[in-house]
């Protein structure tokens, strides 16, 4: 007889725990070997640092935990799949929350259901007084508690500081994984009270591996692959997306000659972020060829040739002005117009 799928505190089946990648698999297992109450795990988006910190707490947690980390199996592990574990606090910012299936606390919860409230991108300071109390309550299991805090970059300047002195002098058997991928913008005296763990970047063969398997096509030719981690720059998850996005690898090369000559039909069908992400990526590798580098997103003879640095640098200020608005744009088809013309226009300049 099959099993029923474990249930979230909501009623709903908890989402299937996926196997870390191999990469995240090696640092895990030097991460167990650290002593101290409290680790940051630090670097580029999209390297995993959220699953790492959760499966750093699992095994924690695990009633019998391995050397590769937690069991999977006892009761502790179960807890988690469910999210229930009492000895286990999670911070993340409202909608990570929604998003992942971690329940929100009733109060909040019902102002959003309300629509009182719209679910908030960062970590209040509400939630860090939770922690502090949380410390301070009798272990219910095991022996420790943990606290993950993701992204760590996300708590407001009062919840921060809040936590400053439950991290320092925790009042209990009770652990801290941080995880986030703007390291500078914590505060330094929290960064300086967690042992620092900087994300590995994965090499590219294993990459393609991991590939295949995630979207369970053993074989999907390697250069096919290799096309979507270029473009991801080395990003893991990024890649999978660009894989699963259904975009031709072979049109990803003609993106920047075609830019330059004003045609958008290659991004027309995209949405805005995916369009302007782009553009940042071709912007970037004109400025790596201007400079002598080498691309790092695009081949070398994909490219036109780099207008001057100060068509460069102002094309840069353009795009990292819209990415501010990109979600709410005031008009999407003359916004994408308008990107088109300008990369355009600063592309033929010599």
């Amino acid at each position: 007889m099959a099993s029923n799928p474990p249930q979230t505190p909501e009623g709903g089946a908890a989402a299937p725990r996926r196997p870390l990648a191999p990469w995240l698999q090696r640092q895990l297992q030097a991460l167990l070997h650290q002593r101290g109450h409290a680790v940051l795990l630090q670097g580029a988006p999209g390297l995993g640092q959220w699953p790492l910190a959760m499966e750093l707490a699992r095994a924690w947690l695990c009633e019998q935990p391995t050397p590769q980390g937690a069991c999977g199996n006892c009761g502790s592990c179960h807890a988690i799949d469910v999210r229930t574990h009492p000895d286990l606090q999670v911070l993340l910012p409202d909608q990570l929350a929604l998003d992942e299936g971690w329940p929100l606390d009733e109060k909040t919860r019902d102002k959003i259901e309300k629509k009182e409230i719209k679910p908030s991108k960062w970590i209040r300071v509400d939630a860090a007084r939770d922690v502090v109390a949380f410390s301070q309550m009798t272990r219910s299991r095991g022996s420790t508690k943990v606290v993950v805090i993701y992204p760590a970059d996300r708590m407001n300047m009062e919840a921060a500081n809040t936590l400053l002195k439950t991290l320092e002098e925790p009042a209990g058997a009770v652990r801290f994984v941080l995880a986030t991928e703007a390291a500078h913008a914590l505060l330094p005296t929290l960064r300086s009270r967690c042992q620092g763990h900087a994300m590995e970047w994965p090499d590219a063969r294993e990459a393609v591996d991991w590939m295949r398997a995630e979207l369970q096509q053993p074989t999907a030719p390697a250069d096919m692959l290799a096309v979507w981690w270029r473009a991801a720059g080395g990003r893991p998850d990024e890649a999978l997306e660009w894989a699963r996005s259904g975009a031709a690898p072979a049109l990803w090369g003609q993106i920047p000659r075609a830019l330059a000559q004003a045609d958008w039909t290659l991004l027309r069908d995209w949405p805005p972020a995916r369009q302007l992400d782009v553009l940042q990526k071709v912007c970037h590798d004109l400025q790596a060829v201007r400079a002598g580098a080498a691309p790092r997103f695009f081949a070398l003879q994909d490219l036109p040739p780099p207008p001057p640095w100060s068509a460069l640098l102002e094309w840069q200020q353009q795009l990292a002005d819209a990415r501010r608005s990109v979600e709410h744009p005031y008009n999407a088809g003359l916004m994408q117009e308008a990107w088109s013309s300008e990369a355009s226009r600063l592309m033929a300049l010599h």
